[in-house]
């Protein structure tokens, strides 16, 4: 659920060796935005990093910290200005007190770009936490539980100025590292984006938020002083703009943490449990674009898939994968008529499902006052099915599913119809009114698990509600058996919105559901499943479907303690919990890493 717009200031720049995180030369003449900000012809300032905020005093054993405030802004000038640098930017600062924020400040905002409502209770920002090991455990943490869970979320290092949405914090990482003898330690850090150096050496929010603030004649304004920065030096958008708060996947041995708006943030996971960011990862000068935040890992041939889109210009869209070793294909372009919010995707043995749904970006809106995030009634929405063999998108077979909005897509398989046609099965949850999370709404938000038959043959669908009455979100199956078909899906009860009450395990062939509910006052977050033997067995498949555990953070808000709870998915029964030192506010997503996969890990 993230961003696309990027902003970025370009310059001539000489020569300069590959490698496998971006680095660049100290130049900029010009500034431009576009939408996949690539290291190519890129020489943005070099900053020295400022040390971020400081670390709370670490919390005794087994009692939370209290959460800090969000810091105050400093306007100290980066050193590196030139007397007419340091002018130009303490103009553009004036323009921005005297103008800009006065006139933000007037404007009554909607709830869902509110500080207030974003920002509220749980949904707070919280402090890094350094490693915090012996951490109190009630109950038994399962033998095959070895490993380290880690939960992105949106943490923002300084307060707003203006509007902002959940979606625009800083990228913030929890790990909590299961180990023997039911030893548990835990973590948080942020990720350090060349955004994130920049804002936290100079005291203060400097890059436009793309939901919260670029609306209307104020959003260009943003815009505008932002360009402005870019082009006298006081601020570098070369490196990116991104926040890398929303996916994480574990590839090649090495944790990647990504938003929509930018490249991936390597992140290396210490042996002692702790993070640290490596920095941007363009795949050794293989990749010059944004990757969406959910990418896919076929558990059969361990390519990764991928998609990145662009709101500015044609292609709009594009797929591309990288093997098991990390090499990239070519990109393939997908032609749209218009550019589409695609936050996820599907995989199947031999497709690629990739849905063009209603929500739609127009910039145009923002001439006229809105949002650029805009919900297309006039479109029908479709899912394209793509050949994992295709060298470009002549043979796309688009098949329309109208009235559907799938943020979220838990799985896809493809199977035969008792007619023999060749079918593409698609479970997600569908959300109504399909705009609810970027724009205000008087109805009441609705995410129901679905059922979504595109028959190749005769280019017809059928979608049908799995579970009614009912706000399942972020749902996810056993990831070995990701692109075949899966009998159990683990989704959040996301009730009351946008809060999370429980997990919810859907048996897709009976529609039965099993509810673990959190309790009076609890709440957590998407659940991440780990199959109890392990991912794919030797024949390409997972050794269980239902035979795992399921885990996630959940947060006591009437005790004012945060946990990682541990149930078993056959018996919908909490094992374990895992309490924390600190308060951990409510993310986005997760996963796990077991210990195997880190002796594999690169960094």
């Amino acid at each position: 659920m993230q961003r696309s717009l990027n902003f970025s200031t370009t310059a001539t720049a000489p020569p300069r060796p590959a490698s496998s995180i971006s680095k660049h030369s100290p130049l900029i003449i010009t500034c431009k935005i576009l939408i996949n900000p690539s290291k190519k012809n890129a020489s943005p300032i070099k900053l020295s990093m400022a040390p971020p905020v400081p670390l709370p005093e670490p919390a005794p054993p087994f009692l939370e910290s209290e959460p800090t405030s969000i810091p105050t802004e400093r306007t100290t000038p980066p050193t590196h200005l030139n007397p007419f640098q340091s002018l130009a930017a303490a103009v553009l600062d004036k323009i921005e007190t005297s103008l800009i924020v006065p006139f933000e400040k007037k404007v009554v905002l909607p709830k869902t770009i509110d500080p207030a409502v974003q920002m509220s209770g749980n949904f707070s920002p919280a402090q890094e936490c350094p490693v915090h090991h012996s951490l109190e455990v009630v109950g038994q943490i399962p033998d095959t539980l070895r490993g380290v869970y880690l939960r992105n979320g949106a943490n923002p290092l300084h307060a707003p100025t203006g509007g902002h949405h959940l979606f625009d914090g800083d990228g913030m990482i929890h790990a909590v590292t299961l180990g023997f003898g039911n030893r548990a330690s835990y973590s948080c850090r942020y990720t350090r984006t060349s955004r994130f150096e920049q804002e936290a050496q100079l005291g203060r929010p400097l890059f436009p938020k793309p939901i919260g603030e670029l609306h209307g004649h104020l959003g260009l304004a943003r815009l505008a002083l932002f360009m402005a920065r870019a082009a006298v030096g006081f601020v570098d958008g070369t490196r990116g703009s991104g926040v890398a708060n929303a996916g994480l996947v574990y590839f090649n041995g090495r944790l990647l943490a990504m938003s929509e708006d930018d490249l991936p943030y390597n992140v290396k996971i210490k042996s002692d449990g702790d993070l640290e960011t490596i920095g941007r990862f363009n795949f050794d000068d293989q990749l010059d674009c944004p990757m969406i935040a959910h990418p896919k890992v076929d558990p059969v041939t361990g390519e990764l898939h991928a998609l990145s889109y662009n709101v500015i210009k044609k292609p709009y869209l594009k797929y591309f994968r990288f093997d098991a070793c990390a090499k990239k294909s070519c990109d393939l372009d997908v032609t749209l008529d218009q550019p589409t919010m695609i936050h996820d995707f599907a995989i199947t043995k031999n497709f690629m499902v990739i849905p063009d749904h209603q929500v739609v970006f127009k910039l145009s809106e923002m001439i006229r006052g809105g949002s650029p995030v805009i919900y297309d009634q006039s479109k029908i929405s479709r899912f394209g099915v793509l050949s994992r063999k295709a060298v470009d998108d002549s043979r796309i077979q688009w098949i329309d599913v109208p009235d559907c909005f799938c943020f979220h897509l838990c799985n896809a398989w493809e199977e035969n119809s008792t007619d023999g046609d060749r079918i593409i099965v698609v479970i997600g949850s569908c959300m109504d009114p399909p705009d609810s999370i970027f724009n205000q709404s008087e109805d009441p938000l609705r995410s129901e698990l679905s059922e979504i038959r595109l028959n190749l043959r005769t280019g017809e669908s059928t979608r049908r509600v799995i579970v009614e009455g009912m706000n399942l979100e972020a749902g996810q199956v056993n990831r070995g058996l990701l692109g075949q078909k899966t009998r159990f899906v683990y989704l959040a009860i996301a009730e009351p919105w946008p809060k999370c009450s429980g997990i919810a395990k859907v048996d897709l062939e009976t529609n039965e559901v099993t509810k673990f509910i959190y309790g009076a006052g609890r709440f957590g977050g998407e659940p991440c499943y780990v199959p109890k033997k392990g991912n794919v067995g030797d024949n390409g498949r997972s050794d269980d479907d239902g035979e795992g555990f399921i885990m996630g953070f959940v947060r006591d808000e009437e005790k004012g303690r945060s946990e990682l709870v541990i149930v078993n998915s056959s018996s919908m029964g909490q094992v374990a919990s895992v309490k924390m030192p600190t308060r951990v506010p409510y993310g986005f997503h997760g996963t796990f890493v077991s210990e195997a996969d880190l002796k594999q890990q690169s960094v």
